[in-house]
């Protein structure tokens, strides 16, 4: 549940103009009453136009005339142009909204970790997932339970073609960008991960085994480019007790935006991140990594 808010909204810029960025983050922040969307900035003018006129806010000519304007930054801008911005939006003191991947590799994503650290801002990830009230009810659900194995997938055909079909989704493929949810969820839900193994090819159907410290093994499935009525995420964890299952077909992902939105305002106010931060994003890059084809 949301705690009523009551504080001057927190000014946030936004870093990015593309699909992602007018689709979820611009309408969110400009929402408010938490936060309140207070400039846009890409590398593109005209799409930074366009992502900012609906809510009537300006376009900055640069990146530091966007941290002039704001107290956080917002960023939905590929891995590697986030990793790099996001230490100089820390080192000038504004707090981070940021994306998963934290970078497009370990070194880059510790790099953003140490930066945050360092400044003493807060941060957070957008993993969608975890704002949703069934997500987090399933967490505490699984708390409960000894899990001995779990199955997963997260399947949509998002690639196949449209707006989200973006050029670093067809580079890198599902495991950096659906990934790092399942991974996340894996970690938690069936307990810390002490090693993955990857088959196939991200770009069309990975499948990752992950073996977790206590002994239980999970399985994941991604993909991008499979023909579906909706995007498929399925959790399913075993065990000597119970059954517990995790299913988002029914689920309307409108709800986690105001409790994102929310729980970031109050964690800027009161200068302490949620566990969601940047060392969790630096927790799933090296999860990422050990699961890389290449590793």
């Amino acid at each position: 549940m949301n705690t009523p808010w009551t504080l001057p909204p927190v000014k946030v810029g936004l870093i990015g103009a593309g699909p992602w960025a007018r689709a979820m983050h611009a309408r969110m922040l400009a929402a408010g009453p938490e936060t309140e969307l207070a400039a846009v900035w890409a590398r593109r003018p005209e799409a930074a136009h366009e992502t900012a006129a609906p809510y009537g806010v300006p376009v900055a000519a640069s990146f530091d005339e966007l941290l002039d304007r704001c107290e956080a930054v917002a960023f939905a801008v590929p891995p590697a142009v986030q990793a790099e911005l996001a230490v100089q939006a820390a080192k000038a003191g504004r707090h981070l909204l940021l994306e998963k991947p934290l970078g497009p590799d370990v070194p880059s994503a510790r790099r953003v970790a140490d930066a945050v650290a360092e400044a003493g801002v807060v941060s957070q990830l957008v993993l969608t997932k975890r704002y949703h009230p069934v997500t987090r009810e399933f967490l505490r659900k699984a708390a409960e339970l000894e899990v001995t194995g779990a199955r997963s997938c997260y399947l949509h055909g998002a690639f196949l073609g449209g707006d989200f079909a973006t050029a670093w989704r067809l580079e890198h493929g599902a495991l950096l960008d659906l990934g790092p949810h399942l991974l996340d969820l894996l970690d938690t839900a069936v307990g810390p991960i002490a090693a993955v193994h990857a088959t196939g090819d991200p770009r069309r159907w990975i499948e990752l085994t992950c073996e977790h410290e206590n002994g239980s093994v999970s399985q994941a499935s991604l993909s991008g480019t499979v023909n579906l009525p909706g995007a498929r995420t399925r959790i399913e964890l075993f065990g000597p007790e119970r059954e517990l299952v995790y299913d988002t077909a029914e689920l309307d992902h409108e709800e986690c935006w105001p409790i994102l939105r929310n729980e970031f305002a109050h964690a800027v106010r009161a200068g302490r991140s949620t566990p969601i931060d940047a060392a969790r994003g630096l927790r799933i890059q090296e999860l990422l990594a050990l699961a890389s084809p290449a590793s």
